[in-house]
């Protein structure tokens, strides 16, 4: 071998080494480190490993050491520290779009950017098995194809399905055409929402697309697209389900303040209604989800205006009621 590609060797086989095998409480004394350069076929002594070390350090890597019996050298900063990858593992594990075998492998992949000590505290963490997890094992790759197409202003093809009593696909008449605009998190689920030729502005669930296709045909550009407000479209819409978006007002208890600015952000405007309530207003897509929604604060939480909205929450109400069974 010849000895620039010896030393190019002997590079890597540190800067592998210290990432894997180094942290700060797990420094690598000398004699650690020329042992594994001689296991994989280099023999180097203690002044040449000093001066790749330094040059390591002059490439960028912040490489520190710790004096003393138990000293020795470790990487003392990584592209992400271990609380990011343990808030990265946590986003990774509890994200239904993932399958869990997916959700696995990616953890795996963010172990590899701690040290080999530190990842023990990840797998720690992971708990997958038992999770509610998408059954679709494309989406993964649905999501990218989603992002090319947006990047690429193209119009994307697929088919729809949903899920039957036995866990079988049901697919949905036709090819679906839709023009991509963003990608949206809610409940849990991965959304698309995008300018469908049927529908106009609407939503479809990435886990529920399959046979995705970019046509190359230039994403349709209309009135409603052009004046869409992602932030506000997410906001309107519950649980993704659509409905005719209006002005509806609500009071609340002050005890559920908290929750309304959660849903609706921090720029919501609570007017006061007496010592104990606050009424609020906002653009909602009225559907059963919202309706069950103000209908799981019971006695604190009304609907206001308008009186048609206020009449859609009354049958729901009285539809659940008639079909409670009888009270023993």
């Amino acid at each position: 071998m010849a000895r620039s590609e010896g030393q190019k060797r002997k590079l890597l086989l540190l800067t592998e080494l210290l990432r894997q095998e180094s942290d700060e409480a797990h420094p690598l004394p000398m004699e650690r480190i020329l042992r594994h350069l001689e296991a994989n076929g280099i023999q180097a002594g203690r002044k040449s490993v000093y001066a790749d070390l330094q040059c390591l350090q002059d490439l960028g890597m912040e490489i520190l050491r710790t004096p003393g019996n138990h000293g020795g050298y470790y990487l003392a900063a990584r592209l992400f520290e271990l609380p990011e990858l343990k808030l990265l593992v946590d986003a990774v594990q509890s994200s239904r779009f993932l399958s869990e075998k997916k959700s696995l492998e990616l953890i795996a992949k963010l172990e590899q950017l701690s040290s080999r000590h530190e990842a023990t505290q990840l797998r720690r963490q992971v708990v997958v098995s038992g999770r509610v997890k998408t059954m679709n094992e494309s989406v993964y790759y649905s999501v990218d194809c989603i992002h090319e197409a947006i990047a690429r202003n193209s119009r994307i093809t697929f088919r729809y399905f949903d899920w039957d009593r036995q866990k079988n696909r049901r697919y949905r008449p036709g090819l679906y055409e839709a023009s991509p605009y963003a990608l949206c998190w809610a409940d849990e689920n991965y959304y698309l929402i995008a300018d469908s030729a049927r529908h106009g502005i609407t939503h479809y669930r990435v886990d529920k697309m399959t046979s995705i296709t970019i046509t190359g045909t230039p994403r349709a550009v209309t009135e409603e697209s052009r004046n869409l407000d992602l932030g506000a479209y997410s906001r309107a819409v519950f649980s993704m389900y659509s409905g005719q978006v209006q002005p509806v007002r609500m009071r609340f208890s002050n005890a559920l303040a908290g929750v309304v600015i959660d849903r609706f952000g921090r720029d919501s405007m609570l007017v006061p209604d007496g010592a104990s309530h606050f009424t609020f207003t906002a653009e909602i897509a009225v559907s059963p989800m919202f309706l069950s929604w103000m209908a799981g604060f019971g006695g604190k939480a009304q609907i206001l205006y308008p009186a048609s909205v206020v009449e859609q929450y009354r049958a729901l109400l009285q539809e659940a009621l008639e079909t409670c069974g009888p009270a023993k």
